[in-house]
């Protein structure tokens, strides 16, 4: 009985299977695609295809310069004054300590101070002989090396390396500045933090966003030597001589300055290509793009350059962190480099010289064969003979201490707070000068705002973010089907954007250019989306080391799967990976896009303008209706990304706007980047160009919205709101209030997905469900 009912059963079964169709199988590649067949992890190969395109960039930079710009390197090295007039060289002394602090054989030697900048004094030593001088010098020492030890008035610097002192007893007056070290002692607020940022670095983050840089800061000090120097009535020569960071302050101030009649450069003059593995403080926008050290010299000539290749100073990297201390200084190394290639370069500038009949104004000197010790006699006597026309004397006995010194730590602390302040004193200032930016921007209509806007986006994209081409490649787009949900599927994209110079051996698939930037993200399609239909899509964007991926897992992360929630509403999603990610893997990336005038989102912009061409040509998507909503990093993309692609027809940002400047710049907050390790993060000159209203003002009259949690750690609900409130107004003034909107929540750092819905529902035209 049992085997027989058993047997109907089973053939209920098979004539049931026979008649029910089984359910049609999902695409496993989207149409008009070619299958995806690569492995592993493809944020990654994103990462390392923009290094090599970035690489190659670097490599074809000399090629591509063109007539070096003496007002533009002063612009770019933050060099820009205006410096006191007139400049007085104050002797600094009291009772107990007076400004004669050192005798040497036919020289004295005394502590002096100079205004410089705001708020900002040059300090050091000047070295005076008893005689009549015959020429007057700036001396520069490396910056691990105070004024004090070269000049042989104490320890530290070998007698044959003490050229102030070699070049005060030939007869020279010398003026030593003080420039910033390498220590992280006073890197920090004692009311906020401390770091291991070196001190040049600790300077340098918040110069940077203001377009200041303690590279410009410290030329202004010898410039204004040299203001001295030429107030002076004998009208005697004027020469400059540096080492190490002093060699670089010496090189950029005579390359700036015509006054400056003769320059000597030791221990540094090489190759630049390689910069981005230098210490940040040695970042410079834009340099590449015009200047090599070749092309820098090109500025000096036919003036008297002597280069001496010698030891530099040697860095491994920042200073360790200890206790009491944070971490995130940026690495960054320097090493001497090889002769052959100091010789390299300097034969491209002596053709420089060559062109302009002065090549013997022009020499290389190999001290040990450019392993030696800085300030030879070979080196000084070449300098001497073409400043003055001078000899170089016998070396003397050292000098005599003959007064207390200055304390070299209170010294640094007094200039390392003076420019920290001159910094803060710029930012406070910067808001008037973004607004006058705008002021008479035609606001009688939104379409007059728009077109108004053009030439400022013209400007952001190339001056501030740094404008590449377009994608040069063909799409040549590969899908594959990565989710089967009952909603929705998902469907993993690369698209090629440009060869890249990158020589790894990935997995070998249909379709794969091995060497290419690419852009990659995933693609999810609601299952009710009927043939010939066109929705909107929101292209949802991760933060900073995150992954597409990101925004679709459970719920239980700061994403809150919200490219599941809109999908599941109805709205086609594209999450696309941005290449934050990897840590310092992408944080060279910047490294290497600043010193050609670029940044990391001069690669995001056209990563996004390759996926929004490939969008608009799906028969599935309304080219009209795309909206950009990131969170985070992702929310620092919402900021610049549709400011530049006025396709994206709206925009959301959620948690990261912010008064922007204020967080990158101050060193009075706590959740300013000044002290975090992101050491990218800074972007040349933002402070004076566009905050995140501005690039809200370049956004409308596009509709745009703020998402905020009252706790979310990034700043607080002030700083915001002021922010915003200059976006309102504005929409307000074109008549449009409806299309801008902030949203306060009770929460931190998340996707709350509330008013943003409603409002994507809103500007996007589709129904809720």
């Amino acid at each position: 009985m049992v085997a027989r009912l058993l047997a109907a059963v089973s053939i209920l079964l098979i004539l049931y299977a026979v008649a029910v169709p089984a359910p049609e199988a999902p695409m496993q590649t989207l149409p008009g695609t070619e299958p995806l067949t690569l492995e592993g992890d493809l944020a990654a190969r994103m990462v390392a295809g923009i290094k090599g395109f970035l690489l190659d960039q670097t490599r074809a930079a000399p090629e591509r310069r063109g007539e070096p710009n003496r007002e533009h390197l002063r612009k770019i090295i933050g060099a820009v004054g205006p410096r006191p007039q007139p400049v007085e060289m104050e002797l600094v002394g009291a009772t107990d300590a007076p400004a004669l602090v050192g005798k040497g054989k036919g020289y004295e030697v005394y502590v002096v101070r100079s205004r410089t900048l705001d708020g900002v004094n040059g300090e050091g030593l000047l070295l005076r002989p008893t005689g009549t001088p015959k020429a007057r010098v700036i001396a520069l020492p490396d910056c691990d090396r105070t004024p004090e030890m070269l000049a042989g008035l104490t320890e530290g610097v070998p007698a044959e390396s003490q050229f102030a002192r070699r070049l005060v007893e030939s007869g020279c007056e010398v003026i030593v500045p003080t420039l910033v070290d390498r220590k992280d002692t006073f890197s920090g607020n004692p009311a906020v933090r401390y770091t291991n940022q070196p001190h040049r670095e600790f300077v340098y983050r918040m110069a940077f966003e203001m377009g200041r840089h303690v590279i410009g800061c410290e030329v202004e000090k010898v410039l204004a030597a040299v203001d001295w120097c030429d107030e002076q009535p004998d009208d005697l020569p004027v020469g400059v001589i540096g080492y190490g960071e002093g060699g670089l302050i010496a090189f950029y101030s005579a390359a700036v300055d015509e006054r400056i009649d003769a320059a000597c450069v030791s221990g540094y003059f090489q190759p630049r290509e390689d910069l981005y593995l230098e210490p940040i403080y040695r970042n410079v926008f834009g340099l590449l793009k015009e200047f090599g050290d070749a092309g820098i010299a090109s500025l000096i000539a036919p003036r008297p350059l002597v280069i001496e290749a010698c030891r530099t100073p040697e860095v491994d990297g920042p200073p360790p962190v200890r206790e009491g201390r944070v971490g995130g200084a940026a690495p960054g190394v320097l090493e001497t480099p090889a002769l052959e290639s100091v010789k390299g370069e300097f034969g491209r500038a002596k053709a420089t010289y060559e062109k302009l009949d002065a090549a013997k104004a022009i020499q290389l000197v190999a001290s040990g064969e450019g392993q030696g010790p800085c300030g030879s006699s070979e080196a000084l006597a070449a300098f001497l003979k073409r400043l003055a026309g001078a000899e170089l004397a016998a070396e003397g006995p050292a000098p005599q201490v003959v007064a207390p010194l200055p304390d070299p730590d209170q010294r640094m602390k007094r200039q390392l707070e003076e420019l920290c302040e001159y910094t803060q004193e710029l930012l406070r200032r910067s808001g008037k000068v973004r607004a006058e930016r705008f002021a008479n921007a035609d606001r009688s209509s939104p379409e007059a705002w728009a077109k108004a806007m053009e030439e400022q986006r013209r400007f952001f994209a190339e001056e501030v973010i740094g404008s590449l081409p377009p994608a040069s490649l063909p799409a040549n787009a590969r899908t594959r089907l990565a989710y089967d949900e009952p909603k929705w599927r998902g469907y993993e994209v690369v698209l090629d954007v440009w060869p890249s110079g990158a020589r790894e051996s990935p997995p070998s698939g249909a379709g794969f250019q091995p060497a290419a930037v690419i852009a990659y993200g995933i693609l999810l399609l609601p299952k009710d989306l009927q043939p010939g239909e066109r929705r909107p899509v929101v292209v949802c964007q991760h933060g900073l080391e995150g992954r597409p991926q990101d925004t679709i897992a459970p719920p239980d992360n700061p994403y809150s799967a919200f490219s599941v929630s809109l999908v599941e509403r109805g709205f086609i999603v594209y999450a696309p990976q941005n290449p934050y990610i990897g840590m310092d893997d992408f944080r060279v990336l910047q490294r290497l896009a600043n010193p050609l005038g670029k940044t990391l989102f001069s690669i995001i912009v056209r990563q996004h303008e390759r996926t929004l061409q490939w969008l608009s040509e799906q028969p599935f998507v309304d080219p009209s209706r795309i909206g950009f909503y990131g969170i985070s990093y992702g929310g620092k993309t919402a900021m610049r990304v549709p400011a530049l692609l006025p396709q994206y027809c709206l925009s959301i940002c959620s948690a990261d706007f912010n008064e922007w400047v204020l967080k990158n710049a101050s060193y009075e907050d706590t959740f300013s980047y000044v002290y975090t390790g992101e050491y990218e993060i800074f972007e040349w000159d933002l402070g004076h160009t566009f905050n995140y209203a501005e690039m809200a003002y370049l956004i409308a009259p596009r509709p745009f919205m703020v998402e905020r949690g009252h706790t979310d750690g990034v700043g607080i609900d002030e700083w915001v709101a002021y922010e915003y409130a200059k976006v309102r107004r504005l929409y307000a003034e074109l008549g449009i209030p409806d299309q801008t909107e902030i949203e306060f929540l009770a929460g931190g750092h998340m996707i709350f997905g509330k008013g943003t819905f409603d409002f994507l529902h809103k500007h996007l035209n589709w129904p809720k469900r």
